[in-house]
């Protein structure tokens, strides 16, 4: 059975929600099926395994790196006589601050954190990237400064973590473009119209609780605000803030399953200021209220302190 790990456990600190560490696994020693409330970027350092992934089983190996986003179940299968090493990065989509991103003006350079994530399951990791060379040893210079930072913790120490982080995604961009292009061509490749509507569509899932407008995202990723509209619309059928309720509504529905929150306060989590307005919109888009949706669903809670692998 699957188990939760929350952020509470790992990340101290609420201004700066990271946590990154080290690990040894082998037959004896694999935690079983669990997801969890953060984002987790992987990157395999040595050995090979089998990683299951939403049910699905895929063979990782040396220089494999991939995220796992909230809620995403997944395990490892190590035969017996094999180890695996793997470095663990967690944090909460706040740490990469937007203002750094609008500032730097690097939001379309981070397509490994908004747009492959959010692909298909099947997609996602046949598509993965595998690092070799320079490439793997300036993803892993890069990890093993994080651990140091965080492990020392001296003056300025979470700034420079975060100027890492962004660094190793714009980095981990890169490589994804590099290898998409010399993948050739596809018959189905992605045009620049569904390219931008990945790219706002992750930022959603990444910022569902912060407040949304379209002015913003357009400035974000350098697009006008009528060239979004009509491209947003034509692409998915709804309008940015249409699929912005939608994702929010989706993570009020996990909270109400699996906590005993009030609704008040599952409505604050989801970026709703305005309670009475989270459950109409809720009622609309679900077809009950909040309160019916959770006597419809029972809890699945466990504790306990895992290892986030």
């Amino acid at each position: 059975m699957e188990f939760k790990l929350t952020s509470s456990q790992f990340m101290k600190e609420a201004a700066f929600p990271f946590w990154i560490r080290r690990y040894f696994h082998d037959h004896a020693n694999t935690p079983s099926a669990h997801r969890h409330d953060f984002i987790e970027l992987v990157y395999i350092v040595y050995g090979e395994a089998e990683h299951v992934f939403e049910g699905e089983c895929y063979n990782i190996r040396a220089g494999d790196v991939f995220i796992i986003n909230p809620d995403e179940v997944h395990a490892y299968r190590i035969e017996p006589g094999k180890r695996l090493e793997i470095i663990n990065c967690l944090f909460l989509p706040e740490l990469i601050q937007e203002s750094w991103l609008r500032e730097l003006g690097i939001s379309q350079s981070m397509d490994y954190f908004y747009v492959h994530p959010f692909l298909n399951t099947t997609e996602r990791f046949h598509h993965r990237l595998n690092l070799r060379g320079q490439d793997a040893s300036r993803t892993l210079v890069l990890l093993e400064g994080m651990i140091q930072e965080n492990d020392r913790r001296q003056s300025g120490y979470s700034t420079l973590i975060r100027i890492q982080l962004v660094e190793l995604l714009i980095l981990l961009s890169r490589y994804y473009g590099q290898q998409d292009v010399m993948s050739g061509p596809k018959p189905q490749r992605e045009s620049e119209h569904q390219l931008i509507v990945r790219r706002i569509s992750g930022y959603l899932e990444r910022y569902y609780d912060k407040k949304v407008s379209v002015p913003s995202i357009c400035e974000l990723f350098n697009v006008s605000t009528r060239q979004v509209n009509r491209i947003f619309k034509k692409e998915t059928g709804m309008t940015v803030i249409e699929a912005a309720h939608h994702i929010r509504i989706d993570k009020a529905k996990i909270l109400l399953e699996e906590t005993d929150e009030k609704v008040i306060t599952i409505a604050g989590k989801v970026g709703y200021d305005d309670p009475a307005f989270f459950s109409r919109l809720f009622q609309r888009l679900v077809g009950c209220s909040p309160g019916k949706y959770r006597e419809h669903h029972l809890p699945a809670r466990t504790g306990g302190h895992h290892s986030p692998t």
